[in-house]
């Protein structure tokens, strides 16, 4: 045993002197501009996390039960934990694997083989320790292959992190989705309601024959329309609650959702001006390109390591006799061992085939890391290039509401007092709906681009 104890030592030490033969990694340069297009040029504040960017209270409540009961979330999280178990079988190979073993050896020779002419039987009993086929990783192919594993484990954690960001976008994207379908329900709700009054008078006042066939139908065209769209907010409305619990994972309270888009908008965080775009390369998913890339570069290593002798150990030390009692007394000790050196010498080019295919993997992580790079600073300036004109465009949704609303007030005056025709009202009011529509409709896109930024940004900025 103290043998086996000085070769362990032995072996420890002579690994701490070996050598890597992983190229030396130098992150690339991101292919992207230093700061974003259409960003105001004010400094950011500092990033909160999700809790800070969504004020409203129903919708963090929201986003915690989505991250307790997402089933995509849950997938990728059980995916790190395989990734772990398999960093740890890779790393295992770093040490030797000593194990014991215990055992009896019978063997019976008839009369005639039998050095006495008598018949024999013969017992060995045997109890070692050690370990088998052990390699002795001088040139750290080992080593090579367990940074890889390391890198492929930690990249799981990156995309796990990149769900959880996505995860937290989309629940934020359902909830307002919603609740813009509410509000457009409310409103062909009470269209309707205005119209089918407008349509009943219309229809008395051509019962008695104050108003021609011609007002009758322009006044039922509406009617319908506004029928048919109360329908299909209503099935919109029924279909987004059907989306929001499957991305929450769970039936989605009722006290959790929202009532209308007026009192949501308002829950969403700005983003602060002034960010670089250095911050993509903090973006989990970026990340999780980059692990890709650096186990790629470690996996030249182990191919380098192809090239050189492969020493390996096989030892073990125990105690042997041809009777049990006299197993474990002085003298009976027994030991092996059997280093064994191998070294390529005519592999018909495949170890250099094999470093040349690392080589060019790793050239294409570079390009799949810069690709990733590029998209993400597109998606974070196509938002910010959103951004610029959203403050506009709903001052000027706004103003056109309060001008068709006024239109309307004003054909509807005339009309009683006689001066403009009926469908002159009609389609007053079929300006003023639509103005109410497209105002919902940018109101929605000012709270889903903030949420985009949030989730283009990796969740934050700094």
């Amino acid at each position: 045993m103290t043998k086996m104890r000085t070769l362990v030592v032995a072996v420890a030490a002579t690994l701490a002197g070996a050598c890597s033969l992983i190229p030396a990694y130098d992150r690339p340069a991101a292919p992207v501009p230093v700061a974003f297009p259409d960003a105001p040029a004010t400094a950011a504040s500092a990033a909160p996390v999700w809790r800070d960017y969504f004020a409203d209270a129903r919708l963090r409540e929201l986003v915690e039960l989505a991250l307790a009961n997402n089933r995509d979330l849950r997938i990728a999280a059980l995916n790190i934990e395989r990734a772990r178990a398999q960093y740890g079988i890779q790393r295992a190979d770093l040490f030797p694997s000593i194990s014991a073993s215990a055992g009896e050896t019978a063997q019976r020779l008839p009369a005639d083989l039998g050095s006495n002419g008598a018949a024999t039987t013969t017992r060995r009993y045997s109890a070692t320790v050690g370990f088998s086929a052990y390699e002795l990783d001088f040139f750290g192919r080992i080593r090579s292959l367990n940074e890889q594993a390391l890198e492929q484990y930690l990249g799981t954690e990156e995309a796990r992190r990149s769900a959880q960001i996505s995860l937290v976008a989309e629940v934020a994207d359902a909830w307002l989705r919603l609740a813009a379908d509410r509000e457009r329900q409310t409103l062909a709700n009470n269209t309707l309601a205005t119209r089918q009054k407008s349509f009943d008078l219309t229809k008395r006042s051509f019962d008695v024959g104050a108003t021609s066939a011609v007002d009758l139908r322009q006044a039922q065209t509406l009617l319908e329309g506004a029928r048919a769209d109360a329908a299909r907010y209503t099935s919109l409305v029924a279909q987004d609650r059907n989306a929001l619990a499957l991305v929450v994972g769970a039936e989605v309270p009722v006290g959790l959702l929202p009532q209308g888009l007026t009192e949501s908008i308002t829950s969403v965080a700005e983003l602060p001006a002034g960010v670089p775009s250095e911050v993509l390369t903090r973006r989990p998913d970026i990340l999780q390109t980059e692990r890709q890339l650096r186990a790629a570069n470690a996996s030249i290593g182990a191919a380098r390591a192809a090239f050189f002798p492969r020493i390996t150990l096989t030892a073990a030390a125990g105690t042997a006799s041809s009777t049990l009692d006299g197993l474990f007394e002085a003298g009976s000790g027994t030991w092996s061992f059997a280093p064994q050196i191998s070294l390529p010498i005519f592999e018909a080019g495949r170890l250099s085939a094999n470093l040349e295919a690392t080589k060019v993997q790793r050239e294409i992580a570079v390009a799949q890391y810069e690709k990733a790079i590029q998209l993400a600073f597109r998606e974070v300036a196509d938002a910010l290039a959103e951004r610029a004109t959203l403050t506009e465009q709903l001052d000027a949704r706004r103003k056109l509401v309060e001008a068709t609303e006024a239109s309307f007030k004003l054909s509807e005056a005339r009309y009683k007092a006689g001066i403009d025709s009926y469908f002159g009202l009609l389609d007053a009011q079929r300006s003023l709906y639509a103005a109410e529509l497209d105002l919902i409709a940018v109101r929605q896109s000012d709270a889903a681009n903030r949420i985009a930024l949030y989730k283009a940004l990796g969740g934050g900025w700094n």
